[in-house]
C-alpha cells in the first residue's frame, strides 16, 4: 500500500477499540516537538480498562480541590527497544494514582521530549491533566499547550 505524504496516518494502537485509542496529532507541534498553540491536548488511550481509577481520581480532585499533574517516567533504552507503551499516573497532592491510561501510539516522542524539556529548564517534569466527560465515559487529557 502506498502512503502519500499528505495522508494522515491513524494515531493509536490498532489493538484497542477505535473509541479508546486516544487522540492527538503531530501537526500540533513544531520541529522541536513544542506545541504550536496553548490549547494543544492529547487524550490518553486505554481509558476503558482504567475507568474506575479515573473516576476515583476525579472524585478525589473535586473533594480536595487539587490541580492534577502527570507522573510519567521518561522511557529507558530497554523500553524504547521493545516499544513499550508509556503508562500515565496522576499526582494528587501527596498521593499518586494507579494507571489512568497510556500515551497514544505515535505520540510517545512528543511526551518524552516535553518531559525532557521541562526538566532541562528546571521545572517539575509533570504535564498538567484534565479529566473530561465524553459520551463514552471519563477520559484523561494531557494539557500539552500549558508546557510551552
Amino acid at each position: 500500500m502506498v502512503s502519500w505524504p499528505w495522508s494522515r496516518d491513524e494515531i493509536g494502537d490498532p489493538a484497542l477499540p477505535k473509541t479508546d485509542r486516544g487522540t492527538g496529532a503531530l501537526d500540533d507541534y513544531d520541529y522541536d516537538l513544542v506545541p504550536r498553540k496553548a490549547g494543544v491536548r492529547i487524550r490518553l488511550a486505554a481509558a476503558e480498562p482504567n475507568a474506575d481509577e479515573i473516576a476515583s481520581v476525579a472524585r478525589l480532585a473535586a473533594d480536595e480541590g487539587v490541580e492534577l499533574e502527570t507522573i510519567v517516567a521518561a522511557r529507558t533504552i530497554e523500553q524504547e527497544r521493545v516499544d513499550a507503551p508509556i503508562e500515565v499516573r496522576v499526582f494528587l497532592g501527596r498521593r499518586v494514582s494507579g494507571i489512568v491510561g497510556v500515551v497514544p501510539r505515535g505520540l510517545e516522542s512528543v511526551v518524552d521530549q516535553t518531559l525532557r524539556r521541562l526538566e532541562d529548564r528546571g521545572d517539575n517534569p509533570r504535564i498538567p491533566v484534565e479529566i473530561v466527560q465524553t459520551r463514552r465515559g471519563l477520559r484523561v487529557e494531557l494539557l500539552m499547550g500549558a508546557t510551552r
